[in-house]
C-alpha cells in the first residue's frame, strides 16, 4: 500500500518544476497521467546526450535528463491545440483529482482547461499551475527559466568566490530554483487534497519559480530584512558562523590539491578542533573564543587556520575531526558520491526494468516512510507507452474509438 493510493493526477507539464512535483507524488503512490505532444513529447527526452543506451550498447530516444524526473507515471499523447484533443482532456478531468500545468498564462484558458473551466466540471480537482512568475503581477505574461531566476531570485548575487579573489555571480550547478517549486508544488499539492478529502472543494495553486527562489534565500533573505545590508558573495565560506567553509589540506601522494569542509557550528566545537588542530591557545584568545567575535575577526583568524589545515592530510584531518565530532567532510566527485558505502548502504540508487534497458539505473526517492513506502514499479514511460490502456481503463472506449483519434493525430 502507497501513501496516496487512489489519487489521480493529469500531469500536463514538461521539462523540470511540474515533472518533479509530480514524480514525487508518484512514488507516493498517486497514479501520474503524463500528457505529452503526439510525436514529440516532453523536451527533456531530446536533451541530451546522454542517452539511456539498449541492451546492445545502443543509443535510445530517451535522454538521462527525462529518465531523472519522470519514474512512475504513464504517458499518454494527445494534441491540446486540436478541439478533441482539449475535449479529451475534459473527459479525464472528470476522473481526476488533481491537475498540474506549467503553459505561459492564458494558454489554458485559449484552450478551455483553465482552472475556472475545469472546476465547472469537478468541483473537488486541486488545480495546480506552475509558471515563472506566477498568475498576477507586472511579469505574470513573461516566460520563466530557472537560470534567470537565480539571478534575478538573488541566489546568484551569493553563489560564487568573493570580488576580491577574482571571482562573480555564479549559478547552482543543478537547477535549484525548478526544484524548489516542484517540492513547493507538492506540498501545496498535498495541502489541497486534503482540504479536498474534508469539504469537497477543489482549489487553485498558482506556484511561481521566483516566489520559491525568494523564499529558499531562507537565513540570508531574513538577514538583509533584519540588518539592511545586502549580502556579499562568501565563496565557500558563510555568512553568520566561522569557521564553516572549505580549507586546503596538504596535498595528496601524487600532487594533487586535496581539501575538506570544516562545518565547526558552536563555540564547544571550535575549542575542540583547536585541540585537534594543536593550537588550544585560540579557543582561549577573546577574538575567537565565541562565535561572533570570529565572524568579526574572520580575516584575522581564517589564515591562521588555513596554516594549519595545509600541515595535515586529508585522511588524518577527516579522521581526527570526526574521532573529536567535529562536524567536517570531503567534497565528492559524483562518481566518490554513488560509491560512498552511507548512499549505497540508504538504496540511493535503484534499478528499473526499462524497455529498452532492464538494468536502468536511476537515483531513488529519498522518502522513507515505514508503513507506506515509496513505489518502484513503473520505470519512466516511453512516449505514448500507456495511450490505449489509460483510455480504456479511465473512459472505458473501445479500440475503434481510440483509432479513430488516432487517425486524426488527435493523440
Amino acid at each position: 500500500m502507497n501513501a496516496l493510493d487512489g489519487i489521480r493526477i493529469l500531469d500536463l507539464s514538461r521539462v523540470l518544476a511540474g515533472p518533479w512535483c509530480t514524480q514525487t507524488l508518484a512514488d507516493l503512490g498517486a497514479d501520474v497521467i503524463k500528457v505529452e505532444r503526439p510525436g514529440s513529447g516532453d523536451d527533456t527526452r531530446h536533451w541530451g546526450p546522454p542517452f539511456l543506451k539498449d541492451t546492445s550498447g545502443r543509443d535510445t530516444p530517451e535522454a538521462a535528463y527525462y529518465l531523472g524526473t519522470n519514474r512512475n507515471k504513464r504517458s499518454i499523447t494527445c494534441d491540446l491545440s486540436h478541439p478533441e484533443g482539449q475535449a479529451l482532456i475534459r473527459a479525464l478531468v472528470l476522473h481526476c483529482d488533481v491537475f498540474i500545468e506549467n503553459f505561459k498564462v492564458g494558454d489554458m484558458a485559449r484552450y478551455g482547461l483553465d482552472a475556472a473551466s475545469l472546476h465547472a466540471i469537478n468541483p473537488r480537482l486541486v488545480y495546480c499551475s506552475v509558471t515563472g512568475f506566477g498568475q498576477t503581477g507586472p511579469y505574470r505574461e513573461r516566460a520563466g527559466y530557472d537560470y534567470a531566476i537565480q539571478g534575478m531570485g538573488g541566489l546568484m548575487s551569493v553563489t560564487g568566490e568573493r570580488d576580491e579573489r577574482g571571482g562573480g555571480p555564479q549559478k547552482v550547478g543543478v537547477a535549484v530554483a525548478d526544484l524548489f517549486t516542484g517540492l513547493y508544488a507538492t506540498v501545496a499539492i498535498l495541502a489541497a487534497l486534503r482540504h479536498a478529502e474534508r469539504t469537497g472543494e477543489g482549489q487553485v495553486i498558482d506556484a511561481a519559480l521566483l516566489d520559491a527562489q525568494v523564499a529558499m534565500l531562507a537565513n540570508l533573505g531574513a538577514n538583509y530584512l533584519v540588518s539592511g545590508q545586502v549580502p556579499r558573495r562568501m565563496g565557500n565560506a558563510h555568512q553568520n558562523i566561522v569557521p564553516y567553509q572549505v580549507f586546503e589540506v596538504a596535498p595528496a601522494p601524487d600532487g594533487t590539491r586535496e581539501h575538506i569542509i570544516l562545518a565547526v557550528g558552536n563555540d564547544g566545537q571550535f575549542a575542540r578542533f583547536c585541540a585537534v588542530a594543536g593550537r588550544p591557545d585560540l579557543a582561549e584568545d577573546p577574538r575567537f573564543a565565541h562565535n561572533p567575535e570570529r565572524v568579526r575577526h574572520r580575516d584575522t583568524l581564517i589564515p591562521l587556520l588555513e596554516s594549519l589545515l595545509r600541515q595535515r592530510s586529508k585522511a588524518d584531518w577527516l579522521a581526527a575531526l570526526e574521532a573529536a565530532k567535529v562536524p567536517c567532510g570531503p567534497i565528492n566527485n559524483l562518481a566518490e558520491v554513488f560509491a560512498d558505502p552511507q548512499v549505497r548502504a540508504r538504496g540511493m540508487v535503484e534499478t528499473w526494468a526499462h524497455p529498452y534497458n532492464p538494468e536502468l539505473q536511476l537515483v531513488a526517492s529519498p522518502l522513507k516512510l515505514s508503513a507506506t513506502p515509496v513505489r518502484h514499479d513503473r520505470p519512466p514511460p516511453l512516449l505514448g507507452q500507456h495511450t490505449d490502456e489509460v483510455l480504456r481503463e479511465w473512459l472505458g472506449w473501445d479500440a475503434a474509438r481510440i483509432d479513430d483519434l488516432r487517425s486524426k493525430g488527435v493523440i
